[in-house]
């Protein structure tokens, strides 16, 4: 295993593989009730077409009167923006159940009334545990296709979100998900809990099964902290470039999904499919995981410090071989002494502490430009690799970085070292991410915007989700990359979307170019609901700039032309959408 020597600006990393194969697609296997889209990497070129599968597709989809629909909606599009796109990210498990697009009437009724409002499009999550869940290079579309073509009926456009990690307790979204509405006191925000913590341990997705099978053969598959506990929510970067899938790398196993990706919708991109976020950790976020899954479950504050992610056999052995390339060897057999327990003050750490911590010291600033450069590295093989793919399809290319913000207020940001962001009160973390996308022409995403410092700091006093945001605005703004903001939590009430509007502005305000959009966190059944209706269209058509639509729905999910979008017939027709 050859590995570069260490530079102490920057990172040391492992080299490249060869470049990657082209292979022919793809595949198509007919089975009972419905059309299975099957792509098998070396196959034939025999392709299907959207309207073949949607022929032999016998869910009902509910659009009987799409014609009429698709008339009305082609005129608002000649009307509509001058300000900036909402996206809309679907609920998690829309696809997920064996390639299913799952409740499709519904779906159906739910995206003509999210474009009645102004809605610009959908973000559709594609799961590797999904696609390519039980062998390697055979890859399922069928749900998706299903998607897109009923995307393309109802006038919406796709951001497609390549998801190479898996979900549920262990993640870490869930989890401040949960804290942050148990701080809540009204009864409506708990019922409104309940109903979403139900809804979202119904849908975890794991990591495909036979990637699984390979991480029991190897467990330094997985990421491991100092307790010997392991992560299974995303490969280890560690061993990005090596063989250890059945002869393919890591990164040779996301490439080949996004291709064959690519090649399975050529007919939707840049016309239906507009965006491409490429996943790039935890969540979807270009980190570590800060925890091991099994003690986050049982996290329920926004205090932890995290655990640095750098004990499986592979990161040890970069780790080693920079330490050896300083003259430090001592430096080299694992991360910092005394960086304390995930609940422990930082204050009283060893190495996170204020004055004198061992973060701020020579030994501190080596490990950390390590363990950061790495997670660059991995940033920027992905970036590469997509850019090639996607070069000449009119999408656009996105990346995002996690909102860490719960010891923002201290000197030593130790839950952002830990999740690889090298971010202090002396260093800026985020620009190096931030010129890395700006290289790749990667539009930079991130949440919290709808997350105020009154609030958080009531459950920790170091939080500053909005100091946070502005930094990572400032970044991509003085890069001059786009911008895809999206809120944390599905929270509906009207200061919450004040504040994403309020938030947006500090990006947008007197620019023109890069472009700044929202993708909102996500569509569920309190969405529809009279009064967060109501809040939501409003947002829409504040942010959008556009004039809107006007339009109701009836029962069975008709589209009629309509004086005023907040009619009871409106409201009730959109609710039913949903349930």
């Amino acid at each position: 295993m050859a590995i570069a020597t260490f530079s102490p600006s920057f990172y040391c990393s492992r080299t490249e593989s060869g470049r990657l194969t082209r292979f022919s697609l793809v595949h198509s296997h007919k089975l009972p009730s419905r059309v299975r889209i099957v792509s098998r990497l070396n196959s034939s070129n025999n392709s299907v077409s959207p309207a073949d599968h949607n022929s032999n597709n016998n869910n009902d989809s509910g659009d009987s009167n799409s014609e009429e629909y698709e008339h009305h909606h082609r005129a608002f599009l000649r009307s509509r923006r001058k300000g900036s796109p909402v996206f809309v990210k679907l609920p998690e498990d829309t696809t997920w159940a064996g390639g299913i697009l799952k409740r499709k009437k519904a779906v159906t009724q739910s995206f003509k009334a999210l474009a009645a409002a102004g809605v610009e499009g959908v973000v559709m999550e594609v799961y590797w545990g999904v696609v390519e869940k039980d062998r390697p290079r055979i890859y399922d579309w069928g749900g998706y296709l299903d998607l897109v073509d009923l995307a393309s009926k109802c006038g919406l456009k796709i951001r497609a979100l390549f998801a190479f990690h898996g979900t549920g307790p262990g993640d870490r979204n869930w989890c401040l998900f949960i804290s942050s509405w148990i701080f809540q006191s009204d009864k409506n925000y708990l019922k409104l809990w309940f109903w979403s913590l139900t809804s979202i341990a119904s849908t975890r997705i794991s990591l495909p099964k036979w990637v699984l099978e390979e991480i029991d053969k190897d467990p330094d598959l997985a990421y491991t902290d100092r307790f010997g506990r392991r992560s299974m929510e995303y490969i280890s970067l560690g061993c990005d470039s090596l063989p250890v899938l059945q002869g393919r790398s890591p990164i040779q196993a996301y490439t080949d999904l996004m291709r064959n990706f690519r090649d399975t919708f050529r007919p939707f991109l840049g016309v239906i499919i507009t965006g491409i976020q490429v996943g790039m950790g935890p969540a979807g976020e270009l980190r570590y995981p800060l925890s091991p899954s099994q003690k986050l479950t049982r996290s329920w504050r926004t205090c932890e410090l995290g655990e640095f992610q750098c004990y499986d056999k592979y990161m040890l052995a970069s780790l080693n071989a920079c330490a050896r390339g300083i003259g430090r060897r001592e430096w080299g057999d694992g991360g910092p002494i005394g960086a304390g327990n995930l609940m422990q003050d930082p204050e009283k750490t060893e190495f996170f502490r204020s004055r004198d911590g061992s973060w701020n010291t020579e030994y501190g600033n080596f490990f950390l430009e390590w363990y950061s450069g790495m997670l660059l590295l991995h940033g920027e093989r992905l970036c590469r690799e997509a850019t090639t793919i996607f070069r000449g399809a009119r999408v656009d290319t996105s990346a995002k970085v996690g909102g860490i913000y719960w010891h923002y207020g201290t000197q030593s940001h130790p839950s952002e070292l830990t999740a690889g962001y090298y971010n202090t009160s002396t260093r800026d973390g985020y620009m190096p991410i931030a010129r890395m996308f700006a290289r790749y022409g990667f539009t930079m995403c991130c949440s919290c915007f709808e997350m105020r410092d009154v609030y958080e700091k009531h459950i920790n006093p170091h939080s500053s989700p909005e100091g946070f945001l502005r930094q990572l605005l400032l970044a991509a703004r003085i890069c001059e990359i786009p911008l895809e903001g999206e809120n944390f939590a599905t929270d509906l009430d009207d200061a919450a979307f004040q504040q994403m509007l309020k938030m947006s502005k500090y990006y947008s305000d007197g620019i023109q170019k890069p472009s700044f959009s929202f993708n909102f966190v996500r569509m569920d059944k309190s969405m529809f609901e009279y009064n967060n209706w109501v809040r939501f269209t409003h947002f829409v058509r504040q942010l959008s700039d556009a004039s809107s639509f006007r339009a109701k729905l009836d029962f069975r999910g008709n589209i009629r032309p309509s004086s005023s979008a907040t009619s009871d017939a409106t409201k009730v027709g959109v609710a039913f959408a949903y349930g």
